[in-house]
């Protein structure tokens, strides 16, 4: 199949534009954060909006890559969603459309693209589904986290890093007061990934 013809190639369209508005989500929930004083829930989304403007620019690359012209204009139907409330709510909305990405949306993107015989842009498909999966666990463990009130400890020991001066400790809780900078507990950036215990 051409890829001009194909549903691949809206499908790709529909893509970046969907990573585009999650890369802005995840600002104003950054910013929401920011407005609330936690520095740390701040840079943790910035992280993640960061991943999702790359994963935009990677389905740009390849409509630019596979289309024989420059496409002025590709018309695409599709919903996107628009949610606002509380730090709370954004967060379990970001948990939400996850989810949807790395187990609907991306799945069923990859094998129409296998169908329509565009392996290769089937295998990116695949890999944005897995990272948009590592996105969801780490934000429902956030979610979780704040909704018990449990942010700073852990039954498994996790980085803890000072977003002002980087000193990283691996621990089941966090320094209250980096002891490096002297910043507070408010500045540690959150690492959802354990750490191997010394």
């Amino acid at each position: 199949m051409k890829f001009e013809d194909s549903q691949t190639k809206l499908n790709l369209a529909r893509a970046f534009a969907g990573e585009c508005m999650d890369g802005a989500r995840y600002q104003f929930i950054a910013q929401k954060a920011m407005s609330e004083g936690k520095k740390n829930i701040q840079s943790f989304f910035k992280s993640i909006a960061k991943n999702e403007m790359a994963h935009a620019k990677t389905f740009w690359t390849i409509i630019a890559k596979q289309s024989k012209e420059v496409q002025h204009n590709i018309e695409i139907k599709a919903g996107y969603p628009f949610a606002d409330g509380d730090l709370m709510d954004m967060i379990k909305y970001a948990t939400n459309t996850e989810k949807s990405e790395s187990t609907s949306i991306y799945p069923s993107f990859a094998k129409i693209a296998e169908d329509e015989g565009f392996k290769e842009i089937a295998e990116k498909f695949k890999l944005v589904a897995r990272a948009e999966s590592e996105h969801f666990m780490q934000i429902d463990s956030l979610y979780n986290k704040l909704k018990s009130g449990d942010l700073y400890s852990s039954a498994r020991p996790y980085d803890w890093k000072c977003d002002n001066c980087g000193y990283t400790i691996c621990d089941k809780h966090p320094y209250e007061t980096c002891p490096l900078c002297e910043m507070d507990q408010n500045s540690i950036t959150l690492n959802m990934i354990t750490c191997p215990k010394d």
